[in-house]
Formats: C-alpha cells, sequence, structure tokens
C-alpha cells in the first residue's frame, strides 16, 4: 500500500466515527427519528420535551362520547422524510399451496 492510500484510508477511519456522531446529535437536536433498511430511510418527528402544551408527550386526550388522542403540533404538523432505496417485494395474493 502506497503512502497515499495509507493516508487517506486512516483519514477515512478517523472521519467516518466523527461523522456518524455529528449526525446523531443533529438528529436528537432537532427531535427527529431515523428508520433506514434496504427499502428505505426514514425521518419522522418527535415530541419537543421543552413544549409548554404537551410536556414532551406528543398530545393529550380529549375526552367526550369517543375519546381520542389530539397531537401537539410540536410534531404532528412537520413532515416525514422518506428515501426509497429498493423496491419492496411483492407478496403473492394467494399462498402457493
Amino acid at each position: 500500500m502506497t503512502a497515499r492510500r495509507l493516508r487517506a484510508a486512516l483519514l477515512l477511519a478517523a472521519t467516518v466515527p466523527l461523522t456518524a456522531a455529528t449526525a446523531a446529535a443533529a438528529l436528537r437536536a432537532g427531535h427527529w427519528r431515523l428508520y433506514a433498511d434496504l427499502h428505505r430511510i426514514e425521518l419522522t418527528p418527535r415530541p419537543r420535551r421543552s413544549c409548554p402544551d404537551c410536556r414532551g408527550e406528543g398530545g393529550w386526550w380529549v375526552g367526550g362520547a369517543n375519546p381520542g388522542m389530539e397531537a401537539c403540533g410540536c410534531w404532528a404538523n412537520r413532515r416525514e422524510l422518506r428515501v426509497r432505496l429498493l423496491p419492496a417485494p411483492a407478496w403473492p395474493d394467494e399462498p402457493p399451496f
């Protein structure tokens, strides 16, 4: 291995953990949840702990005949981001037997 390739490999080995740690800190600070698999990468918003309305719970229960949860605006009004990577395999309509 030449000195130039060795230097490049060492630089890459040093920067990859730093980049991963920086990305994780940015996701936590921006209140995002990261999910990745072979088929997609998803960034979904999370509730803020410092929200004065929901106090980090993400919403509150609304009473009545059919109680339900009303989502707080600290995360519900933010968009989800998805990147498709590989197409998901098609499921057969009927079992093969």
